[in-house]
């Protein structure tokens, strides 16, 4: 399996704090299934300007290291860019990178909004070839108290990524249920980790598919795994029309 979202580079964000941590989280990660992962340290103005040459390099030494420690993981380049007014002018330049070389950009919202120019920015995207993922709606508060948002954002053009954790409940009881909720909508296309420790920001790969075969069943897994491979082509990925959802009562932040 192809983990699109991770942040297993060593001392570059919020992520593994070291070559041992970053290596324990490879390893963690083939216990999972997984064989490949696309590294996305953020990339936040003004708190982590990490530029695409820094990523590329972090990549190459990880991938010598998990050589080396004979660990079966192909590690990717990518970013997890919080959006703002400068990302397209970004990704023009070379300095910020989407994922693996793609037309796929992972991006990022607040926790609290979704921006007001968001709409604007990814339709900018799109005109210029790149396809916007949204990296975890499920946890932006507008989305939750809203999700008509994410459903126009998706129904325009977007894709949207759901966090493993999430699904398997490591993020609390209404944040499953409302991920599966975006789910049964069509409005995910694909399953990521998120990790950024062997702790609470764990992997949750297989747990997360354990709850999708009894919720969802072997389809929806199946799409989820293929378009992660599907990115990682540069290739067209799966999307069903997607269905609006009922507007939710207030809940606090997890």
């Amino acid at each position: 399996m192809i983990d699109i979202h991770c942040h297993i580079l060593p001392s570059i964000d919020d992520g593994a704090a070291d070559d041992t941590e970053s290596l324990k989280m490879a390893r963690e990660a083939v216990r999972q299934g997984i064989d490949t992962i696309i590294a996305t340290p953020h990339h936040v103005k003004y708190r982590y300007d990490t530029d695409r040459h820094t990523v590329n390099e972090a990549v190459s030494l990880l991938n010598k290291r998990l050589n080396k420690e004979g660990i079966p993981l192909t590690v990717l380049p990518g970013q997890e860019i919080r959006i703002d007014g400068d990302l397209l002018a970004g990704l023009q330049s070379g300095s910020l990178a989407p994922l693996h070389n793609t037309k796929y950009v992972l991006a990022e919202f607040p926790a609290d909004h979704v921006p007001a120019y968001a709409e604007r920015l990814f339709y900018e995207l799109q005109l210029n070839g790149y396809v916007p993922v949204i990296a975890h709606p499920e946890r932006n508060r507008e989305i939750r108290e809203n999700p008509s948002v994410l459903y126009s954002l998706v129904k325009k053009g977007a894709a949207a990524q759901v966090t493993a954790g999430c699904i398997a409940g490591a993020f609390g009881r209404k944040a499953k249920s409302f991920s599966l909720q975006l789910m049964e909508a069509n409005l995910i296309h694909f399953l990521a980790s998120d990790a950024h420790n062997l702790g609470p920001r764990n992997f949750y790969y297989q747990e997360a598919i354990s709850v999708l075969k009894k919720e969802a069943g072997a389809e929806l897994i199946y799409m989820l795994t293929e378009n992660a491979a599907l990115l990682a082509e540069n290739k067209a990925v799966y999307k069903e029309p997607p269905l609006p959802v009922a507007r939710r009562k207030r809940w606090g932040l997890f």
